[in-house]
């Protein structure tokens, strides 16, 4: 059921997505989302951006202008929404902590390349994670990898920070989790109220994070 079969007014869904509110942990997908194949997206989306480049009243005879539908519709498929095909998440392969460390690790500074799911227009900040060992360890490039797949599909921050944290924990064997996220949103900056001085944090705690001496140390560890 949608927003509109609900009952909502045009003025209550602006309300909605300016408060974030009405959406899960799950991104909103259908169940045939990947029946066709990516070239096949690709081949429809570039066919319909040129139709929105036509209403715009762009001139797509343009030799800077021809190629673009095509640019784009392969940037969705192939890079900015790449996280939305189940295929592409990477694996959380473990090691055994041969080292026997049993404190927190944390991996800060990660870069956040994402998209707004209400305008189509970019997130761009910084995640630190954290986690504590149960036993085994894993690859530090993947805790950056799974933040990356996560981000890479039209997004609202407070998900995206809990998405992350609910595939660490399940990647990890462990609850022992920390999710720290700030970004800008071009939604903000560029349009709308125009503040370009504004960012967003949301967090995401679990299993010994959630305690505050613990919290405390990841929180100061990065700021």
């Amino acid at each position: 059921m949608t927003h509109h079969e609900k009952g909502y007014t045009a003025e209550q869904l602006e309300q909605l997505v300016e408060a974030h509110l009405g959406t899960s942990i799950d991104t909103p997908l259908r169940p045939d989302a990947f029946d066709m194949s990516e070239d096949e997206k690709i081949s429809l989306i570039a066919d319909k951006f040129r139709d929105i480049m036509d209403i715009l009243g762009l001139d797509l005879n343009d030799d800077s202008l021809n190629g673009t539908p095509l640019r784009v519709a392969k940037m969705y498929v192939k890079e900015a929404f790449a996280g939305l095909n189940p295929e592409n998440k990477p694996e959380m392969k473990l090691f055994s902590n041969k080292f026997q460390y049993n404190e927190m690790l944390i991996e800060k500074d990660i870069k956040v390349h994402s998209h707004c799911e209400h305008h189509f227009v970019p997130i761009i900040g910084k995640c630190h994670v954290a986690y504590i060992p149960n036993g085994s360890v894993v690859g530090l490039s993947k805790l950056n990898r799974i933040v990356r797949h996560y981000a890479k599909r039209p997004q609202v921050q407070e998900r995206l920070t809990r998405q992350i944290a609910e595939a660490l924990m399940e990647g990890l064997g462990t609850n022992d989790v920390a999710v720290y996220l700030e970004a800008d949103h071009m939604c903000v900056k560029t349009r709308g109220i125009e503040d370009d001085g504004s960012s967003t944090i949301t967090m995401s705690f679990h299993g010994e994070f959630e305690k505050d001496m613990n919290k405390k140390a990841f929180l100061e560890s990065f700021r």
